[in-house]
């Protein structure tokens, strides 16, 4: 497992922030936002069950409040977090409340705006049920976002699409069998991939 930045070295979290982001999609890593105010600190376990912790896909988000506090988001309506990235690679996550219970967190809007260091950009998630739809003929199950942080390390984020037929399974991982690469996006270092159903081998 990596730490990344010291202490001393982040910013003070502003009010419902991310203040630590866990990975849990291939070897566990951890990348600390910022650091809470006063005399509270931000969780550094695993564990799903801490309280500060909200659950998504293969990734978990600590926040230095509460997460009961959160409100629950309406499917497809509120915003359940954004993610600004400024030009000088520094990122803050905010979120505005909590997805149900067996829902999943997708892209709504990609705002790009002007700084000083050249170009940020927004991202704005919402809540959607998970698919309960069959996969159609030669239609991907999973779609991977993968973009590229360090020289060994990506960050992965999945959206299943469907749910394949008996005796097929959907690949979980980007680089299993049945799935191909899709667009890439060098400015942002970002690479697509897209699952298809594959026949369980007895």
């Amino acid at each position: 497992m990596r730490v990344k930045n010291s202490e001393e070295d982040l910013p003070i979290c502003s009010p419902w922030a991310v203040c630590s982001k866990v990975d849990l999609y291939q070897q566990p890593w951890i990348e600390r936002q910022c650091r809470c105010p006063g005399s509270h600190s931000c969780p550094s376990g695993l564990s799903p069950h801490d309280g500060h912790t909200l659950t998504d896909k293969t990734r978990q988000f600590k926040l230095c409040e509460p997460v009961k506090k959160l409100p629950k988001c309406r499917f497809f309506r509120d915003m359940t977090w954004s993610l600004i990235s400024n030009a000088d690679n520094i990122t803050e996550q905010i979120v505005h409340c909590h997805c149900p219970r067996g829902s999943v967190a997708y892209l709504i809007k990609r705002q790009a705006f002007q700084v000083n260091s050249g170009i940020g950009y927004k991202y704005s998630f919402a809540c959607s049920p998970q698919s309960r739809l069959r996969c159609q003929r030669k239609e991907p199950c999973r779609l991977f976002t993968v973009r590229k942080r360090q020289e060994r390390l990506e960050e992965v984020n999945t959206n299943t699409l469907c749910q394949c037929s008996h005796a097929h399974r959907c690949p979980k991982h980007h680089t299993d069998p049945g799935v191909l690469t899709g667009k890439s996006y060098v400015e942002e270092a970002i690479r697509t991939y897209s699952g298809y159903c594959m026949p369980i081998l007895s």
